[in-house]
């Protein structure tokens, strides 16, 4: 069962790299940002920061809003996340092609804050990795609330369905990258609320 939601408050976690490779792939081609040419560069900004901020806020007042990743090649993101408050937690790859590890170090966190913040009702976790299906056990156990947002292309479709409610980053901004799934599609991806 889950908690009225009234009056308690929003973890935000993002698995920014995540995103703006998922970003930078639609613009660029499916692999573009794993060539090491353009991956370990200043990162031109594509991440729409406020849209999501605001999706958030649309669910209570933010609690925590946290984004990890390699934050030495997104500095021209700096005002839009200094003007919303996000905790930047820096992620070195240990290695040339290997992940930063993100999306473990994310799910660690959310699972701590779980058992220390009863005030936390929704917790809201952008990106599309698999890799987040333990942690939507997690939450739902807790009796919290859990939305996902993901890149259409790059959002796995199991970690979607086991979010109560999944919402495309894509239809968020009012932007379909080309040969994407129709707009109707997005909400009919929403989760159901049961466990796959």
């Amino acid at each position: 069962m889950i908690h009225d939601d009234t009056g308690r408050s929003v973890a935000l976690y993002w698995d920014f790299e995540n995103l703006h490779a998922g970003l930078l792939e639609a613009k660029q081609g499916e692999g573009a940002y794993a060539n090491p040419d353009i991956r370990f560069r200043p990162q031109e900004p594509l991440v729409d920061v406020q849209a999501l901020v605001d999706l958030a806020s649309s669910f209570g007042p933010i609690a925590i809003n946290r984004a990890f990743g390699n934050w030495q090649y997104f500095s021209r993101y700096r005002d839009a996340l200094l003007q919303n408050a996000i905790e930047l937690i820096q992620l070195f790859p240990p290695g040339a092609s290997t992940k930063n590890g993100a999306d473990i170090r994310l799910c660690l966190d959310a699972t701590e804050d779980l058992a220390r913040f009863a005030h936390i009702g929704t917790v809201i976790v952008i990106g599309g990795d698999s890799d987040f299906m333990p942690l939507a056990q997690k939450i739902k156990a807790a009796g919290r609330r859990l939305i996902g947002v993901g890149t259409r292309p790059n959002t796995n479709r199991h970690w979607a369905r086991s979010c109560h409610e999944f919402r495309y980053y894509e239809s968020l901004v009012g932007v379909e990258a080309a040969g994407s799934a129709s707009p109707s599609d997005a909400e009919g991806s929403r989760a159901t609320g049961k466990t796959p």
